[in-house]
This record gives structure tokens, sequence and C-alpha cells, in this order.
């Protein structure tokens, strides 16, 4: 190897090195991505929620599928279902669905930031985002109005980004259960509703606008704990809980075979180094090996030029006999080859068979094998008659419909 790629692998090698002290010692960056997902442990995932209600609750039921499928399939169920994401948009048919489960003495407990207008026009509710001037960085208190529930502690949220409230209610069927109010409202301004309880049929169902109490930032931070165990205790623990799954915004699905590399930084990096590592390959390898392809022309053939440069001498010396011994011989052979004729025998019907093969007709035929046979019993022949017995055989030969070369 010579010096200079030496020193081409020193430099890659170096800048490799350096990406990786500095992404190694470079602060992990927060992801606030508003998941909801039971398996992640970011701010906004609900793994610590999951694993609480699995401890509180006496059995818990993840469920993968849209609930039309899994209530279809699944019609004696009772208990909770239990909905918590960003956002949740069911179609006609599966709120419906639901609607009729829950009407069964069943529970529905949905915590979005926003609903869809059927379910809110079903219950005769609406809602209102809260503006927030600071985007992300907006204080809000959070509280349950019943008395046996207030402990007098404030459960406090601040990273609110879009965070809405009741702002109209049922007030003969509504109960409300809980409100939000900003961390700097006055003690003039009424607190506005955000979790509420109606009766369905001989069920109930519970909207919460707060979702955020869910996830993991909100129930790590004490004593906010004490707030979801008693959103948790308006639903019955001992009888079964089914944890949506499906209408998550994190939840979990592969597209690409890639994921496991592009999602662990340490797999990521050492597949870029890869990467990076056969390109320099290439660029350094190919300019070093590879080299012009010289231009080589084919063997021409010669065949075609010695044969003109015989006749021409044969012609030259006068020797017209045996030229014409040539040319006959030739032309037997092309009968031979190219019509599959036998030239053993020449009689009539050997005459009519190759002015059948050959395109001309049984006199022009006939003459030429005459001029063949008179020029076979003659002892030397001229230059006219070889050229009229050339000009006989191209003749013949220009009538061949194959074009078939001699």
């Amino acid at each position: 190897m010579s010096k200079k790629g030496k020193i081409y692998i020193g430099l890659f090698i170096l800048v490799i090195i350096s990406i990786v002290v500095l992404e190694l010692n470079k602060p992990k960056q927060i992801n606030w991505f508003p998941s909801y997902a039971t398996h992640h442990k970011i701010p906004f995932g609900s793994y610590v929620f999951n694993d609480q209600i699995q401890n509180l609750a006496k059995d818990v039921i993840p469920v993968d599928r849209p609930p039309y499928e899994y209530l279809r399939d699944n019609q004696s169920i009772k208990g909770t279902y239990f909905f918590y994401n960003n956002g949740i948009s069911f179609g006609e048919e599966e709120l419906d669905a639901l609607l009729d489960w829950t009407s069964e003495g069943n529970t529905l407990f949905i915590a979005s930031s926003d609903f869809e207008y059927n379910i809110l026009d079903t219950l005769h509710l609406d809602t209102r985002v809260i503006s927030t001037l600071n985007n992300f960085d907006s204080d809000y208190n959070v509280k349950l109005v019943n008395p046996k529930l207030d402990k007098g502690d404030t459960y406090g949220f601040d990273k609110a980004n879009t965070v809405f409230h009741f702002n109209q209610l049922d007030t003969l069927n509504t109960k409300v259960i809980g409100t939000i109010t900003a961390a700097l409202n006055v003690d003039d301004e009424d607190p506005m509703v955000n979790v509420v309880k109606q009766s369905f049929g001989n069920g109930e169902i519970i909207l919460s606008t707060f979702p955020q109490g869910l996830t993991n930032y909100f129930i790590l931070n004490n004593p906010n704990q004490d707030y979801v165990a008693g959103l948790l205790s308006y639903i019955d623990m001992d009888s079964p809980i089914y944890l949506d799954n499906h209408y998550k915004s994190g939840k979990v699905f592969y597209t690409s075979p890639m994921y496991l590399f592009l999602n662990t930084k340490e797999l990521k990096w050492a597949y870029y180094i890869v990467l990076i590592g056969a390109l320099f390959y290439i660029i350094f390898e190919g300019k070093r090996k590879q080299r012009a392809i010289p231009i080589i022309k084919p063997l021409k053939n010669q065949t075609v030029e010695f044969t003109r440069t015989i006749a021409n001498m044969y012609y030259e010396k006068g020797k017209h006999k045996e030229l014409a011994e040539h040319k006959i011989q030739h032309f037997l052979e092309y009968v031979r080859t190219q019509l599959h004729l036998r030239t053993s025998e020449v009689d009539h019907n050997f005459i009519k068979n190759l002015a059948a093969r050959s395109n001309n007709s049984i006199e022009d035929t006939q003459q030429l094998f005459e001029t063949i046979q008179s020029y076979n019993n003659k002892s030397s022949i001229n230059k006219i008659e070889l050229e009229r017995l050339n000009t006989l055989i191209e003749n013949f030969k220009s009538h061949n419909q194959w074009k078939m070369k001699s």
C-alpha cells in the first residue's frame, strides 16, 4: 500500500472515532412524543400507569384490536373498556357497538385531548381548547371534586401543549368528577371541568380531557399518583379491565426490517460506519485497480481476399481452363451444401429439382449444365468462354429466393 493510501485510511479512522466520541458524549435529548403506549418509558408514554393498574386491578386484559372487532368476537364480556390517547376517533358503527355494550351494565372510560363530534353529541357535551400562551411551558393544576378524594394536595402539570375542557354540560345527567385550572389562575375564576361521568342504559361513561394525567411524566411527579388513584376509584377494579392498545399514537408496528438497527443508537452507528467504510473501499479500491481497457480490433476474415488474389493470378496468366474448373467445382459444392442436391448424376430429374429449388427455369438450368459439360470436354477455353461461364453461374445464383451466399 502506498504512503498516500495509508494517510487516507488514517484520516478515515480518525473521523470515525471522533464521530463516535461526540455522539457518546452528546446529552441525550428527551423524547416528548405523545406516545401513550404501555411499553414506552418516555415522558408521555404510559409504562408506569400500565404497571400500576396491573397491580391494582384484579384482571387487566390488553386489547390490540379495534373495539368493533373485539366486541363482535367477544359479545359476552363484562367490565370496563379503558381508552386513553391524545386523540381518539371512533367510527359510527364502532361507537354504536361500544354504547350498546356499555348500556348492558358495563363501563366505558375514555381519556382524550379531543373527542369526535359523534360521542359528544350523543352525551350532549362540548369541549373547548384552553389557550396556552407559552406553548409546552404552561402550568395547570388538576383536582377531583369529591371531598373524600381531596387531600389538599396540588396536582400540577407543567408540560401542557394543548389542554381541553368541557364548556357545555347536560347538567341533569352529567356528574362532574374533576376540574382543571391554570396555575396562575386568580381565585375568583371558576375551575374548568375536565372529567365527567354519565349514566348510559345500565352502565356508565367516564370522559376525561386530560389523558396527560396517565403518562409517566405526570404520575412520577409526587403526589400526582394520588390523583390517578382517585380517578381509578370510579371504576370497578374487581371486574375485568380491557385496556385498549389499538388507539395509541405510539403503538407497536414495524414497517421496515431495519427497525432494530435504526432505533437502537449503538446498532445505528455500527450500520452507518459499515456504510461509510464500504463507500471508502469502493472509492479507493476502484481508483487503484480500475484501468482503461484497450480496444482490440477483431481479426479480419481474409478468405475472400485470398480467393480473389488466387483467381486474379490464374486470370492474368491465361489459365482459363484451370480457373473454369475451380469455378465449376465451387458451383457444384454450392448446389450440394445450399440446395441440398447430389451432383454425382446430372439427368432430367436433377435438372428439374435444381430449377425448382433455385427458382430458375428448367431451360436456363439445362443451358448452364450443358455449358459446364461442354467446357469439361475441352482441353482449353478462351477468355470469352470463361466470362460466359461466370455470367451463367452468377445469374443462376441470383434467382435463389433464400439469398444464400456461396
